[in-house]
This record gives structure tokens, C-alpha cells and sequence, in this order.
């Protein structure tokens, strides 16, 4: 799976569907699709993102996904829907690096969700990015880890980005951060 600049450039703004099963556990919200996720439909379809990685070393899905130019089989869509695992974004417009997005981009996008999060009812959602939850759902001073407040009645999370940009963090870490709200979904025991 390769694409050029200019490949990667034609996909800026779209958006790419969310991965929801229709009762939802524990659903990941990422800032907003990179270039490659929308150039793939898959998100964090980015070679160099440790989204996949972290979630094996976590246990929460048994395998890497695999991700091609076709974007992501069945078989592998089933590991995560059957499991009860979503995934969306905070903002669907797709840019090259998140500090693309406005702040205002941010808050319309965390008022957006909360409706999302009343429709899915999922026992947890977890935003995947300290930064974006700050800006966008207005926390300036929050920590990562489960949240004081609920999201629309859903144990709400924030956990590490797991961007190669966030390189403070492993895989090991972010699979540490990951697993806490997976078993507080109940995915994991």
C-alpha cells in the first residue's frame, strides 16, 4: 500500500464513515482522519500510527488489522463490531496533521459527539488525544484517564494519541492506556 503526495493530497477534506456496531461497548473517538484514512476509508490507517499495534498488546482485538488500498476486509470490520468496538472522530474533515483544525472546528465537533454518544449509548467512549479533548470540550486543565463527567450517559476517557508526532509514548503505553477504558467497557476483563 503506497500513495503519492499528490494522492494523499486529493483526499484532504472528506470525511470517512464511522466503524459503529449497533450496540456499542467502548468506543475510541480520534481527532479527525489523517490523509492516509481517508485515502483508505480505514481509520488511523496510517503506517507509522500505533492505534492497531497498542490494541493487540492491550488484548482488546487479537490480531492487526489489514489495512490496503481497499480499505479494511469484512472479516476484519466483524473483529471489531462483533466485539462491540466503534470508532469515529471528534472532527470529520480530513487534513495532514491535526493542528490543521480550528478550535472552533474542535467545540462544534465535541457538541456533535455528545449527540453521536446519545444515539451509540455505549458504556464508554474514550477520546483518543489529551490536546484535542482540552480544546474541544473546553477541560483546559484535564488529565488523561477516566473523566469527572459523562459524554450523553457514557463513561467518558481520554487516552494518549497514538500518532508517531506523540512520541513520548510506546506502544506498551498507549496499550496501558487503552486497556483501562476497554475494561471499564467490559471488552477486556
Amino acid at each position: 500500500m503506497g500513495f503519492t503526495r499528490a494522492e494523499l493530497e486529493s483526499h484532504r477534506g472528506r470525511s470517512v464513515p464511522d466503524l459503529m456496531p449497533s450496540h456499542p461497548a467502548l468506543v475510541f473517538v480520534g481527532i479527525n482522519p489523517g490523509l492516509w484514512t481517508a485515502a483508505t476509508g480505514v481509520h488511523f490507517a496510517h503506517p507509522g500510527n500505533r492505534f492497531y499495534p497498542a490494541l493487540v498488546a492491550a488484548g482488546i482485538i487479537p490480531r492487526l488489522p489489514r489495512i490496503d488500498d481497499e480499505g479494511l476486509p469484512e472479516a476484519d470490520r466483524r473483529m471489531f463490531l462483533d466485539a462491540g468496538i466503534g470508532i469515529s472522530n471528534v472532527v470529520h474533515r480530513a487534513t495532514a496533521r491535526a493542528d490543521e483544525l480550528a478550535r472552533t472546528e474542535l467545540r462544534e465537533g465535541a457538541d456533535r459527539l455528545a449527540q453521536d454518544a446519545a444515539r451509540w449509548r455505549a458504556r464508554v467512549v474514550a477520546v483518543v488525544g489529551l490536546t484535542a479533548y482540552r480544546q474541544g470540550f473546553g477541560r483546559p486543565r484535564a488529565t488523561g484517564g477516566r473523566q469527572p463527567e459523562t459524554l450523553a450517559g457514557s463513561e467518558l476517557w481520554v487516552v494518549p494519541n497514538p500518532s508517531g508526532l506523540n512520541a513520548h509514548d510506546t506502544v506498551a503505553t498507549l496499550a496501558t492506556a487503552y486497556a483501562a477504558p476497554a475494561r471499564a467497557a467490559g471488552v477486556i476483563a
